[in-house]
């Protein structure tokens, strides 16, 4: 599983790159903040919303300390999307939130 730490995604951000980040926490965290441009999908809904989803980009999945967007990395990379996990969650962020 690849992986990536909050702060080196903060800096990608800052760089002005344009990055496809899944926030995996449920809705009621998500309202407390969560990173901009991020796109909320609930880990209990990655199953049924992957859809939505394009194989041929990069994504960055989120929660709120990177279990939970370590298992949505690991299915998500079973039906071969390429996938990175962002190792400390927004425990570890410190970038910008909205």
């Amino acid at each position: 599983m690849k992986q990536m730490t909050a702060k080196e995604v903060e800096t990608l951000l800052n760089e002005g790159k344009k990055l496809n980040i899944i926030d995996v926490r449920e809705v009621d965290e998500v309202v407390a903040g969560k990173i901009p441009d991020a796109v909320n999908m609930p880990l209990g809904l990655v199953e049924f919303r992957m859809h939505e989803l394009d194989k041929s980009k990069e994504y960055i999945m989120v929660c709120r300390s990177g279990g939970r967007s370590g298992r949505a990395t690991q299915f998500l990379e079973s039906y071969g999307f390429n996938v990175i996990n962002m190792t400390g969650g927004m425990l570890a962020w410190e970038g910008k939130v909205e």
